[in-house]
């Protein structure tokens, strides 16, 4: 955290390095975060990148009062949530609209990463309530405590853990189905 917090200012004063290095720091993380809340690889990129660009540009202004990380997932959850809100705002076409249907599996270089265990995860995670995908995917993922999650949601601790709790449980359900005796 102290190490944040000297990057954090050292980036204030323009250094390239202090942001590669938060850059390469906390991307991962950052991305399995996005793509957990969106079960969209490239769409999580995007928002990662679009997220560090903000943040770069705000720099000169900003204060670090927490956690580098928690802040940058808070970010991301916040635009994750903004991003589904959207697209769910989106009006649906018809069949007859719409083009070639793509088969949905990864190239090459991304085909190691798609196993069928992540592919069953990703779809049981994306079928929670949103309000418990993202305190999970916040949790597991983004490596949240409980009480920076409900901070951030302004929610009580209590709520969160409930989320969590209810959000595991259904996880278990569905993917003890899936597996099977």
């Amino acid at each position: 955290m102290l190490e944040d917090r000297f990057l954090v200012w050292r980036l204030r004063r323009g250094s390239r390095e202090a942001l590669c290095t938060i850059y390469q720091r906390y991307r991962e993380d950052l991305l399995r975060l996005a793509a957990g809340l969106l079960n969209d690889r490239a769409v999580a990129e995007d928002l990662v990148h679009d997220v560090f660009v903000a943040f770069a540009g705000a720099a000169r202004g900003f204060r670090l009062s927490g956690s580098l990380k928690g802040y940058l997932a808070t970010c991301v959850a916040n635009r994750a949530r903004n991003a589904n809100r959207d697209r769910h705002r989106q009006h649906g076409v018809s069949l007859d609209e719409v083009g070639p249907v793509a088969t949905g599996l990864p190239g090459p270089d991304l085909w190691i990463q798609y196993t069928e265990q992540f592919r069953q995860v990703s779809e049981a995670l994306a079928d929670l309530p949103y309000e418990q995908r993202e305190v999970v995917t916040l949790h597991a993922y983004g490596r949240m405590t409980f009480r920076e999650i409900a901070r951030t949601q302004g929610v009580s601790i209590k709520t969160i853990q409930s989320r969590y709790r209810y959000g595991l449980d259904k996880l278990r359900i569905r993917l003890d189905r899936e597996v099977g005796p």
